[in-house]
């Protein structure tokens, strides 16, 4: 029997859009071995020496003007990418995505970046009539994930699927299946193996993200959360930043048995099997992760617009709190000292809930389209 083909797109900026393309390929074939998949970041695919140009400025741009970022944010909040930028990112960057298309010969398109599915809602304006399958990566809908010839659209949550339909998306072009993050965050091995692995000590611990960029390099707050390294383990997790990772290493205050310092890893999932706190920046993938692990979160400086959404979204149904002063860590780390069994009973009453965010029903979502042999009108 031929194999079904799923061809994942995404694009490097930020890397969440990617993990949720991963995420969504080992579903898949975890669900159904007829399922063949494929994961690109397409810009960085066809063109693989601008597009890191590109996705660097980008970065650079977050980091020291996010106001602007913001405000474009909310500019574009309800306007689809026209048809005259879908052009130009076409003839720029994408001239040849027809010819992959072609080649690879996909049964459905799944993107998981609103810049693929432009591209590929172009293509079918030109004539393809290949199903598409838009993933919304955040728990908000902006403007720019919307087009036409998106036949369906997975999206986080109730409220981002009544926000796309005043938007004027058709109700049954929208599930509401919770983002996708890797199977391994939905299981749970034994955390001895974990803490062996890793080297670390069984006592209350915190883990601090910043994405995959390793982008949260707040010495106030870093070095805040260092005062209680002799009660608590604070493993640091930095992404793909080496120079933060390097500078964290030759600091003495981080020079501490019950201080971690990592660099990439693979594993997060362990990672935040065995933690009791999360620090991160608000990423879409990070919190889902977050909570499909049920530990609580505290979010640090999010930046405007999705991640200010994602902040609020997660707060709201009281899994996480921002930290707007030095007093939100204070609270916590006493917590974990002095309130430990009550912070892990409540992870446990999570745990129990979990079944309600159904993690597989994203896959499932793609497979139910692949085997109707149709897309919704």
């Amino acid at each position: 029997m031929m194999k079904k083909r799923v061809l994942l797109l995404s694009e490097g900026f930020g890397a969440g859009h990617t993990r949720a393309a991963y995420a969504l390929s080992s579903s898949l074939r975890k669900l159904s071995p007829s399922v063949q998949t494929k994961v690109l970041e397409l810009g960085s695919f066809l063109n693989p020496k601008v597009a890191p140009l590109i996705i660097t400025a980008y970065k650079k741009t977050v980091l020291s003007q996010p106001r602007l970022v913001g405000m474009m944010y909310r500019h574009q909040y309800k306007k689809s990418l026209n048809r005259f930028t879908t052009l130009a990112l076409h003839r720029i960057f994408y001239t040849h995505t027809k010819n992959i298309v072609n080649q690879l010969r996909p049964d459905i398109v799944v993107c998981t970046h609103p810049i693929p599915s432009a591209v590929i809602s172009r293509l079918k304006r030109l004539g393809s009539n290949i199903p598409l399958c838009t993933v919304i990566t955040d728990y908000d809908a902006h403007g720019t994930w919307i087009s036409p010839e998106v036949d369906r659209y997975l999206v986080s949550t109730q409220e981002v699927k009544s926000k796309m339909l005043e938007q004027g998306v058709a109700a049954s072009k929208i599930e509401v299946t919770g983002i996708p993050v890797h199977p391994n965050f939905w299981e749970h091995p034994v955390k001895e193996e974990i803490r062996e692995k890793f080297g670390l000590k069984n006592m209350p611990t915190v883990m601090v993200m910043g994405g995959g960029w390793g982008i949260m390099n707040d010495e106030v707050i870093n070095n805040y959360l260092t005062r209680w390294r002799d009660e608590i383990q604070i493993v640091f997790c930095l992404g793909n930043n080496e120079k933060v990772l390097r500078k964290l290493e030759q600091d003495p205050s981080y020079n501490h048995p019950n201080i971690r310092l990592i660099g990439f890893t693979p594993e997060v999932d362990k990672l935040m099997e065995v933690s009791d706190l999360l620090v991160t920046k608000p990423g879409g993938m990070t919190c889902t992760e977050g909570l499909a692990k049920g530990i609580p979160m505290l979010f640090h400086h999010p930046l405007p617009g999705q991640e200010e959404e994602n902040c609020q979204y997660f707060t709201a149904q009281g899994l996480g709190e921002p930290i707007s002063s030095l007093e939100v860590i204070t609270k916590w780390m006493n917590k974990l000292i002095h309130e430990y069994d009550s912070i892990q009973q409540r992870r446990e009453e999570q745990l129990k809930s979990i079944d309600r965010y159904r993690p597989m029903q994203s896959a499932q979502s793609i497979i139910d389209m692949l085997e109707s042999n149709k897309v919704p009108s």
